[in-house]
């Protein structure tokens, strides 16, 4: 059985738009970056480190468990979810005019194993007003969104250019996830 270590509406949303059967048991780690981490190496070891973490409290041998975790990355820096609305008006004002990378890290584990990779791409957002700012942060909308907005949301359109994958910055890259899942399934049934 799939199971997704993530609260994330609109990774169950993907996932079961891409026609996967799964159970969503949400993961509980640390989220903050590590001094010197990268945006890459920051994504990464949080989705395996929730993708172990629920194996881990599971206590089945047979389950295969999907972690991810997604970040906007401008100028070297992360832009995590924001922390309020000033942190989020601050946010768009740094993305504004600009094109950033939005990196989603998966992970998949299974017992004795776990497939670790990650999805870069990249975003331009047209240049945005403070009013405009102001009115997108009001609708609450930015708030548990990496980088303070949604794609799939108002903010889709400020962004005339998306190169890579779009259901990467929407918070789930469904082609790496299902080559990574297919990888596992059929190295199952080679060890079997």
């Amino acid at each position: 059985m799939l199971i997704l270590a993530s609260a994330s509406p609109r990774r169950r949303e993907l996932l079961a738009q891409a026609g996967f059967a799964f159970e969503v048991r949400p993961a509980h780690v640390n989220e903050d970056p590590k001094p010197g981490e990268d945006a890459i190496a920051y994504v990464t070891r949080l989705a395996r480190e929730k993708a172990q973490a629920v194996f881990d409290g599971m206590g089945d041998a047979e389950a295969v468990v999907l972690g991810a975790d997604t970040t906007v990355e401008v100028d070297g820096q992360i832009l995590a979810k924001p922390e309020d609305a000033a942190d989020a008006a601050r946010m768009l004002r740094l993305l504004s005019g600009r094109t950033h990378r939005v990196m989603t890290g998966v992970a998949v584990v299974t017992k004795g194993r776990a497939e670790v990779a990650a999805e870069v791409t990249g975003v331009r957002f047209v240049t945005l007003s403070d009013a405009e700012i102001a009115a997108y942060v009001a609708t609450g909308e930015p708030m548990d969104k990496a980088g303070a907005y949604a794609i799939q949301g108002r903010a889709g359109r400020w962004i005339p250019r998306v190169e890579g994958c779009y259901f990467n910055v929407v918070g789930l890259p469904l082609a790496l996830v299902t080559t990574m899942l297919e990888c596992v399934q059929a190295a199952t049934v080679r060890a079997e």
